[in-house]
């Protein structure tokens, strides 16, 4: 989802860039809520601890997502936010944003647009879980986050982070990606996965 161009020019203005080294939170679960945020470089893992103390990624946001839009109408943060990689992220500050939707309905009209966009990239991301079969749930990942031009899947976190997000253990991964680029279906190279058409498989 292509955020910048969608959010409206005045609400852009009012954002405050924030700079996070790979590891450091954006917030914490209960924490105050500041405003929500659009990831401008890097990726920012949204996720909890669950009772065994192992760290659930609810979402994993690039370029061009916003995160933390419930935010506007909480009292405090329901995950956490963390810098997956070096990341610059913009903060759209709670009193500022509802101040401005006030007096431009226009403004709260093109947000909301950018929610219903979201709504339909989180389906994607339950059929995506729903899929049983470690290979088809990485042949299905590989899919919808390929470039069109080049038919490459850029990685911008670790193999093992992409394990989190798609809800598989990273061996399980490693092994799935093995047999994809044994069976000639992909190409491995540094941090990309390129999808090999039918006649070079």
């Amino acid at each position: 989802m292509s955020v910048p161009k969608s959010l409206p020019t005045a609400l852009r203005a009012i954002g405050i860039d924030r700079k996070l080294k790979s590891g450091e939170a954006l917030f914490r679960l209960g924490d105050k809520t500041a405003g929500f945020g659009e990831v401008i470089a890097g990726r920012v893992r949204l996720s909890r601890v669950d009772r065994s103390g192992r760290e659930v990624i609810l979402h994993v946001a690039g370029p061009g997502e916003t995160i933390a839009e419930a935010s506007l109408f909480a009292a405090s943060y329901h995950c956490d936010a963390i810098a997956s990689t070096n990341a610059l992220v913009r903060v759209y500050p709670k009193s500022a944003v509802l101040a401005m939707f006030e007096k431009d309905p226009k403004s709260a009209q093109a947000f909301t647009a950018i929610l219903a966009r979201q709504v339909m990239n989180l389906r994607t991301r339950i059929e995506q879980r729903n899929i049983r079969s470690a290979l088809d749930r990485v042949r299905h990942f590989l899919s919808i986050n390929s470039d069109e031009s080049d038919r490459t899947v850029r990685l911008e976190g670790t193999l093992k982070q992409l394990a989190a997000e798609l809800g598989l253990t990273h061996e399980v991964l490693y092994r799935t990606l093995s047999a994809l680029e044994r069976a000639g279906e992909i190409e491995r190279v540094k941090d990309k996965i390129l999808l090999l058409p039918p006649h070079e498989m």
